[in-house]
């Protein structure tokens, strides 16, 4: 990504004047690790800071209620998902609706659309995007028919879940039965893949005039080939080996994994930051579609805000990027544009790493 592009940024009047709501989990928690959220609630007090640093005027919230009536505040600041009961990512993006409060993110269809792994995955073969295949168990159902494609390995997960939560992987179909129902007992909804093995990789994607596509990143550690990164692990609630943020090599392969994030794009825009992940096989050259997350992790240690430092941006820089452009396309401000030409992006120049 050689090509200038325009940074957005907040007036320094508009900072002045606008009032913030910051709706996070552990938004005012100080940034202590959690005992089940673990280092997401590091994540959540990162941003409070950042976006206070940027000079903003911001409130902290960790529960929905600030959003149940009209309020004085002039647009919010979303990350509340995973609040407690499922599908739950919906309800900040409606409630906010509801009042007429601009909100992080994107509409509320399409944060459901995004959420929901069973239809993004439709939207993909309507795209031309090539996927794993898949069947949907929704809650509810009186009848789950065997998978019509052969496995090794399933990977059984709810249909809405993040950060790896939730997630088996039975070799046999009767145990994917009882882990399909543990899920359905929880209140979700359940999607059911064949496991291909080798790598999750991810295109971080920001708003602008026209969406901007940063590096194509994935986390590395020793000897990992096919391993799955647990909910643990992602959240630092356990030990392991030390892992390096990575900026992928294959030019074959960034190219391929871009046409396909861009193919998919027109569904779903426009939104303010998201990550389209994918499983690459480096033996057959094979990239399949998994899932999008449209309110993705945003935490100075993760992907978007990795490959946002490898383009030459600063965590202020990138949240700064994301609400400015969110306010601007929902006309709470103007933002200003300021041309900006990224480091050229490293699957050009031969890899670069980021450690974690």
């Amino acid at each position: 990504m050689s090509e200038t592009i325009d940074l957005f940024t907040i007036p320094e009047t508009d900072k002045a004047r606008l009032n913030i709501l910051f709706l996070a989990k552990h938004a005012a928690a100080g940034g202590a690790l959690h005992g089940e959220d673990g280092n997401h609630a590091v994540y959540h007090h990162e941003v409070l800071t950042t976006l206070r640093e940027i000079g903003l005027n911001v409130t902290p919230q960790s529960d929905f209620s600030a959003l149940y009536d009209k309020t004085d505040f002039d647009f919010v600041f979303t990350l509340l998902n995973r609040a407690g009961f499922p599908m739950s990512e919906m309800l900040g993006p409606l409630l906010a609706q509801r009042i007429g409060l601009p909100a992080l993110g994107a509409s509320p269809i399409l944060r459901g659309l995004s959420d929901d792994k069973h239809l993004m995955k439709t939207v993909a073969v309507a795209r031309g995007v090539p996927v794993a295949p898949w069947l949907i168990a929704r809650r509810g159902c009186l009848y789950i028919p065997y998978p019509d494609f052969a496995f090794e390995r399933l990977v059984v997960k709810p249909n809405a879940s993040s950060a790896s939560w939730g997630v088996t992987m039975p070799t046999d179909w009767d145990q994917a039965l009882r882990d399909i129902a543990k899920l359905h007992a929880e209140g979700h909804d359940v999607i059911v893949e064949r496991y291909e093995g080798a790598y999750d990789v991810v295109v971080p994607v920001l708003g602008g005039d026209d969406p901007i596509l940063l590096s194509t990143m994935r986390f590395e550690m020793p000897g990992d080939e096919g391993n799955f990164r647990s909910y643990e692990e992602k959240r630092g609630l356990s030990e392991g080996p030390k892992e390096r943020l990575v900026a992928m090599r294959n030019p074959v392969m960034t190219r391929k994994i871009r046409e396909f994030t861009r193919a998919m794009l027109p569904e779903l825009w426009p939104f303010d930051y998201g990550r389209f992940e994918f499983r690459y096989t480096p033996t057959t050259g094979e990239v399949l579609f998994m899932e999008v997350n449209l309110s993705c992790n945003l935490w100075s240690k993760k992907t978007v805000s990795g490959a946002a430092q490898l383009a030459g941006l600063t965590h202020q820089q990138l949240l700064e990027h994301i609400a400015a452009y969110s306010m601007d396309r929902q006309g709470v401000i103007k933002a200003e544009r300021t041309p900006f030409a990224p480091t050229v992006m490293p699957e050009e120049v031969g890899g670069e790493t980021i450690e974690v």
